[in-house]
């Protein structure tokens, strides 16, 4: 079968590493044999969905026997109302990690270039791989997007560029002034990917979503995601924002019934979700205040974020800590597979989530220690 496998499977799946997500409550729970268990490592919204998107969830149960939208009409309706543009701006995904599996079928044939950060998500380098891209990763500085040196990787070969704004794995953000010296110089026939998972969490006033610049460069497309503030992760819902040629381009490799009706229904109630974003937004706010203090308190090094996650340098084995934080039921993020060895990343929590993750850090850190 082996064989099998190595003559018949594309070649660049050779070049893949399966994506490592954060450990799930449940099998923590069943690999350690423990009963309380928090997760702290994917970005998930600590307060849950929002109470109008169960709502909506709870009253559309009944249709779940009948396909869905295909083309997402209300929710692309509700969205456009809200961004000031067409309907035929948009692209509805199964998350928006399924628009850059549609980007890179739609854009990438083998051997083209593809620009990106490192560390950054690494879902732009997988979709990428798949198409046969060759991926070219520029280090961060100072934990943020080195937009110059992206410009200097630049070729005639060069297809895509993947900008997270904020970052994942750091939290940092590329500034409005950068962002736009960037795209004057950025090649017209290079589609600039940008994406804008965390946005709603940003308050820095050097911010500027990508959107402004779809007028002026066409060639962009803005992605955004359910996930995160509005608490909609397990249901998988995403979009991109672009021109409609690029949008009618993506709908060429989109999937028929890619995003479920209780998705639809459930974005758009918790669009609506005013006090549940408000609730979301102040809790970011202060726990990052607490954790901020807590961490420097003890000696760490962590970057300034402008998300719901803290990137934290413990100047030691992550690896070693993400296991013993394990044994204490506190699930975080080990950021080894993002080629930081030392460096974990933590979720900002409920207040009670964040003391028992200090807690739990303070009392691993000693133990390793000695």
């Amino acid at each position: 079968m082996d064989d099998f496998i190595a003559r018949r499977a594309r070649a660049q799946v050779f070049n893949l590493k399966p994506y490592v997500p954060g450990k799930p409550i449940d099998e923590v729970k069943r690999e350690l044999g423990l009963t309380d268990v928090i997760k702290m490592a994917s970005n998930e919204n600590p307060l849950g969905p929002a109470p109008l998107a169960k709502q909506a969830i709870i009253e559309h149960l009944d249709d779940i026997h009948i396909y869905p939208d295909s083309y997402c009409f209300e929710l692309k309706a509700m969205l456009a109302a809200r961004l000031n543009i067409g309907p035929e701006c948009i692209a509805i995904g199964n998350g928006s990690d399924e628009i850059l599996k549609m980007l890179a079928e739609a854009f990438i044939n083998p051997g083209d270039e593809v620009i990106l950060a490192y560390p950054t998500f690494a879902e732009y380098e997988l979709v990428s791989t798949v198409m046969g891209a060759n991926c070219i990763k520029v280090p961060l500085r100072n934990n943020t997007h080195d937009l110059p040196a992206m410009l200097e990787q630049v070729s005639p070969g060069t297809k895509l560029v993947f900008i997270c704004n904020p970052n994942n794995p750091t939290g940092t953000i590329v500034s409005r002034q950068a962002l736009g010296e960037f795209v004057r110089e950025l090649p017209r026939d290079v589609l600039l990917v940008v994406d804008e998972a965390y946005s709603e969490y940003v308050d820095h006033p050097d911010y500027e979503s990508a959107q402004a610049m779809l007028g002026q460069r066409p060639q962009t497309i803005v992605l955004r995601t359910f996930s995160k503030i509005y608490g909609l992760a397990a249901l998988r819902l995403g979009y991109g924002i672009s021109s409609p040629e690029i949008i009618n381009t993506l709908e060429r490799v989109r999937e028929p019934f890619n995003v479920n009706s209780l998705a639809q229904y459930a974005g758009m109630a918790a669009l609506d979700d005013v006090d549940h974003i408000a609730l979301s937004l102040e809790l970011n706010r202060s726990g990052k205040a607490y954790l901020y203090q807590a961490l420097a308190e003890m000696g760490l090094n962590y970057t300034p974020t402008q998300a719901n996650f803290i990137f934290i340098d413990l100047g030691r084995d992550a690896g070693t800590v993400f296991l013993n934080m394990l044994n204490k039921g506190v699930i975080v993020r080990s950021c080894e597979s993002f080629g930081c060895p030392t460096s974990i990343r933590v979720t900002i929590g409920t207040m009670e989530q964040n003391r028992r993750f200090i807690q739990a850090l303070k009392a691993v850190l000693q133990e390793i220690e000695g």
